[in-house]
């Protein structure tokens, strides 16, 4: 074997080994680069998962107190009283910037997603016998009604 034939053997081997290595090297990049996707996407859905718990962290407390203001909001209707209805609008606002908004019912279309009918038959809301609240558009106390057609 010359010379010459050995340098083109080596020659030929160094291309070889120089496109496996570019291979490989794209193949790491590649992998790297799904990986870090993958890894951005965990950490966005993480993100919300956490704004989701923190937003809804309250509702445990809210609640609770939700029969108070029920109370609150039957006592303000049998005494009038402005001291109990100043109190009653503290907590309904301290509730709306809580991001706890009323369902409203009164004369509006039975919808079973967001309203229990406990007496009547129909499908319209003559009265609303205990208020129901969502929370951040969750809902979380259904509203108990009458109805009738």
């Amino acid at each position: 074997m010359t010379e010459e034939t050995k340098q083109n053997i080596d020659a030929e081997q160094l291309q070889k080994d120089l496109a496996d290595a570019k291979a490989k090297s794209e193949e790491y990049l590649n992998g790297w680069k799904r990986e870090r996707a993958d890894f951005l996407n965990y950490k966005k859905s993480e993100m919300e998962r956490i704004g989701d718990l923190a937003k809804y962290a309250n509702e445990e407390l809210i609640l609770k107190i939700l029969p108070i203001l029920d109370n609150l909001s039957l006592a303000a209707n049998h005494i009038k009283d402005e001291g109990l209805t100043l109190i009653k609008k503290q907590l309904e606002d301290f509730l709306q910037k809580e991001g706890i908004e009323p369902i409203e019912t009164m004369g509006k279309k039975f919808d079973p997603n967001t309203m229990e009918a406990v007496e009547g038959d129909g499908d319209i809301v003559s009265e609303e016998v205990q208020r129901g609240y969502t929370m951040h558009d969750k809902l979380i106390r259904v509203a108990r009604v009458k109805i009738s057609k």
